[in-house]
């Protein structure tokens, strides 16, 4: 959507295609948006990743693939447009092959990764490379494949994106596609008066993402970890759901709780630090603000682990794994990256890199080199 609103500053028509979530999201924003079947993958009760019901879904996932490719193809016939961009949807840059339209893909994961349970087996190594290869010669479908990540050595993504060759040709770093947002002393002192807040304490932003299945079992953990704060330290849980509450509920101590934050980038200015998951976006939106983070990856989740475990060797994080993160970590990791500077500097380091990479503008910039 940021890519958007720039594109149609220049005057360029832009149309979506999405399912579940994102695609309310992007109408509940006002852009146009045709609604294709869901494709996803399974999770368990718990909030992880079910290898399990995965593996059961992929007679329904080829089937609504070609759903897709089916609805894609009459939607983008339709609209003819001179460039198709893909974020990870494999249907849309097929489509745009079948009917001859460039395309351009973001993508930060280009072969899938086991979990760690799984990857314990000498064979998993071999699949990962073949899965890579076989999904990197897909990928290259399209005329560009960019990268919103930063160019090795710190490269968040590196797991999913080094060392396949069938990619080589066409892969291209543009830097981090997550906001670079400024955020005004008088927006935040609006919100630190809200929320009864002050500077002089730790202010701690629990920012919760991903699937629905995933979010509420996390969300309730954090709840619970929040409780044996020390009792200066401030902090926001966001549930992260688009069709949820703006409004904030009190919780112990200093603490709220939003269903959807509206306040987002402002909390993310103001605090200290943040507990987030390992999604790729999420973490590089800490990154752009400078913050240290502790990273929560759902379960079994090969890419968030893989995501999770740069951030924390960079030394700019503490990555919490388990089928089910205890209370007691979350407060433990907490307390201990408001203690010690060292994470916060990190952090600032990496900030610095990635003040050097525009990933929006970059791909905007080839976007129009299209039109």
């Amino acid at each position: 959507m940021m890519i958007a609103e720039i594109l149609q500053k220049y005057g360029v028509n832009v149309r979506f295609s999405s399912f579940g979530e994102a695609a309310s999201y992007i109408v509940m924003n006002g852009y146009d948006c045709n609604r294709v079947p869901p494709l996803d993958f399974a999770w368990s009760a718990e909030g992880g990743f079910s290898i399990k019901n995965s593996i059961a879904n992929i007679p329904r996932w080829l089937m609504n693939f070609s759903r897709q490719v089916n609805c894609e193809t009459v939607s983008i016939a339709q609209f003819d447009p001179e460039i198709v961009v893909s974020d990870s949807r494999l249907s849309s840059v097929l489509t745009a092959k079948l009917l001859g339209i460039p395309s351009i893909v973001v993508l930060n994961q280009i072969k899938l990764l086991l979990s760690p349970r799984l990857r314990q087996f000498k064979i998993a190594s071999g699949f990962e490379k073949i899965n890579g290869e076989f999904l990197g010669l897909l990928w290259t479908m399209a005329d560009k494949i960019l990268v919103p990540d930063l160019p090795p050595p710190y490269t968040i993504a590196e797991h999913n994106i080094w060392d396949i060759d069938s990619v080589t040709k066409k892969l291209q770093y543009v830097g981090f596609t997550s906001p670079r947002l400024c955020v005004s002393v008088e927006r935040i002192n609006g919100v630190l008066k809200m929320l009864g807040f002050t500077l002089s304490d730790p202010i701690v932003f629990i920012h919760i993402s991903g699937p629905t299945k995933t979010r509420i079992p996390i969300a309730k953990v954090a709840i619970e970890a929040c409780r044996s704060l020390h009792s200066n330290i401030q902090y926001v849980i966001s549930e992260g759901t688009p069709t949820g509450t703006h409004l904030p509920k009190k919780l112990a101590g200093s603490g709220w709780y939003y269903e959807w934050c509206p306040i987002r980038d402002e909390i993310f200015a103001m605090s200290d630090l943040v507990v987030l998951r390992g999604g790729h976006t999420a973490i590089t939106q800490a990154v752009q603000f400078g913050k240290p983070m502790i990273s929560i990856p759902i379960a079994d989740h090969g890419e968030q682990i893989g995501n999770s475990q740069k951030i924390s060797k960079i030394g700019s994080a503490i990555m919490i794994t388990g089928k089910q993160p205890q209370p007691g970590e979350i407060t433990d990791a907490i307390h201990k990256i408001i203690d010690d500077s060292a994470y916060r500097k990190k952090a600032e380091e990496l900030f610095n890199v990635s003040l050097k990479m525009n990933g929006i503008d970059n791909v905007v910039n080839i976007i129009r080199s299209y039109i």
